[in-house]
């Protein structure tokens, strides 16, 4: 991006948002707009400041994170969601996922990863560690309703769309797609854009859930 991507940080822990506001003022690329201590405060920030990427924290205790997060996504042109967690949220973050959230980041991240991940962010690329989206993936139990919903909602797809899902799914970069599928990453976007018409989603991260619904991953 040209201009500074700028950055909500909402977190009810003062010490937490002090500290991620020391690091956010002084990265290069980044403008943070406003740091919030409540998921209710919000939208309002969002009218005013025209913001980029939410840092969005999960317990809060008037609107948590995860109602935040699925009410912006209802929004139109939703700024994108990384959610703010610890280890032992882990059933909080796979909700916050399917509420439209493009990833997370652990609090003890450290402060040059998180910038960096702003960055890939607001430039359209999910953050989702490995390791730990796949500790995330074993805690969820696919029912068998939603298991039929995914593999229908999979089915209305062409078999090079289903490549591109299977590729977001294992958490590959637009560019690492291309080079797999032997396509520009122009065509990728374009599938991508294609896919989430075709399945009234709003981002990839949810793409990747709904194929591990299906049980692709």
């Amino acid at each position: 991006m040209s201009r500074p991507v700028r950055v909500l940080l909402v977190d009810d822990d003062p010490l937490v948002r002090a500290a991620l506001t020391m690091m956010l003022d002084g990265a290069p690329g980044i403008s943070l707009v406003a740091a919030l201590a409540d998921g209710d405060e919000v939208p309002a920030a969002i009218d005013r400041y025209g913001v980029d990427v939410v840092l969005m924290d999960i317990r809060m205790p008037r609107v948590n994170g995860i109602v935040a997060t699925r009410r912006l996504r209802a929004r139109p042109h939703p700024p994108e969601v990384v959610v703010l967690t610890t280890f032992d949220t882990d059933d909080h973050v796979v909700r916050a996922l399917r509420a439209g959230a493009s990833g997370f980041l652990l609090k003890d991240t450290p402060p040059d990863r998180i910038v960096d991940a702003v960055h890939r962010v607001a430039a359209g690329e999910p953050i989702l560690s490995p390791a730990i989206t796949r500790r995330l993936m074993e805690r969820v139990t696919t029912s068998t309703d939603a298991y039929e919903r995914a593999r229908s909602s999979l089915a209305a797809l062409s078999p090079r769309e289903r490549d591109v899902v299977l590729a977001v799914a294992r958490g590959r970069t637009n560019a690492e797609i291309a080079a797999e599928l032997t396509m520009t990453v122009a065509t990728v976007k374009a599938h991508l854009t294609h896919i989430l018409s075709k399945l009234d989603l709003g981002n990839r991260t949810q793409v990747a859930m709904l194929a591990h619904d299906a049980g692709l991953i």
